[in-house]
């Protein structure tokens, strides 16, 4: 086993939205921190759906900002909508939700994450967790590689023992074509108890086959219900490919993008119900805990079988 020649004061392990900001935050306190990610082109991607903030994640998202995060900034850079969620509603549950250019957003994290004085990014998956006398002393990768520290954070997401589902067809991962992470075999090992969640991931379809003329058009807000308070600093260097919104600029002018909305019908429905013996959640292939306020398609239709159509946000 081959031991790095260097202790960090912190070791993140996903270079997920958590895992970027747990890396930053710790090495603005001042901490060596090693980052560690299976791939270093897919830092901070976003693997479901190209959107931050909504119910309750949009307050994360500005408290995040506003203890210095670079999340709420990095929104505001690449997003291509922005609206406020609930606004016919009391402010406590008003919520800001952008959607982003999914690559910008990507790649100009990655850039930010690279340039953070006190980060080092280390490509590898984790084999185990080190512990010696019941403190964490690092970790080992799968090339045998350990990696010394004095604190270890978790942020793997959905790669810790992932199971990704297809219909009825099934394999392990944390994404599509990425292997799946051996941490919880290792929390397992040392006496923690480890529980599944489940999340949908939204079908990508091709705008060309679509005719927006049968959708309802849903525009951005105007003005701008921006994540970031720091968002007016925002400028665009020469060599700067990935920060869309320079919001600084006074020339500048967004152009927000437009969503389609369009619903669900009963021949839907009849389909739907007609196949559910092909959903893994209701033929018993599923076991994870889903999301209370976001249900699938398939569970619309039979938890809310009164309803003659459901909406469906493209």
């Amino acid at each position: 086993m081959f031991r790095y020649p260097k202790t960090y004061d912190v070791i993140v392990i996903g270079a997920g939205h958590a895992g970027v900001e747990a890396a930053m935050a710790a090495a603005r306190l001042g901490a060596q921190v090693a980052i560690l990610t299976q791939n270093l082109d897919t830092i901070g991607q976003m693997s479901c759906n190209p959107a931050i903030g909504g119910l309750a994640k949009g307050h994360m998202v500005r408290e995040i900002d506003a203890l210095g995060g670079i999340m709420g900034l990095n929104t505001d850079a690449t997003g291509i909508q922005w609206r406020m969620l609930n606004a016919s509603k009391g402010p406590s549950v008003r919520a800001p939700r952008a959607q982003c250019d999914k690559k910008a957003y990507q790649f100009r994290i990655k850039r930010e994450l690279e340039a953070m004085p006190g980060v080092e990014i280390h490509q590898g998956n984790v084999a185990d967790l080190l512990v010696a006398d019941d403190r964490i002393t690092g970790i080992a990768t799968s090339l045998g590689m350990e990696i010394a520290g004095k604190s270890v954070i978790l942020s793997a997401g959905t790669f810790m023992g992932g199971l990704m589902h297809v219909g009825l067809r099934n394999e392990k991962g944390g994404r599509m074509g990425d292997a799946t992470s051996h941490v919880s075999e290792s929390l397992k090992r040392l006496g923690f108890e480890v529980e599944r969640f489940k999340t949908g991931t939204p079908c990508r379809l091709n705008g060309r086959s679509i005719d927006f003329s049968k959708c309802e058009r849903q525009d951005g807000d105007t003005p701008v219900p921006k994540f970031s308070f720091m968002a007016d600093t925002l400028v665009k260097q020469p060599d700067d490919l990935f920060t869309l919104n320079p919001w600084g600029d006074p020339m500048f002018h967004v152009e927000q993008m437009p969503c389609w909305i369009t619903y669900t019908n009963p021949r839907t429905h009849e389909i739907i119900a007609g196949n559910l013996h092909q959903s893994p959640m209701y033929c018993g292939v599923i076991e994870g805990m889903g999301p209370r306020y976001c249900p699938s398609i398939e569970d619309k239709v039979v938890r809310f079988a009164e309803k003659e159509r459901h909406q469906v946000f493209l």
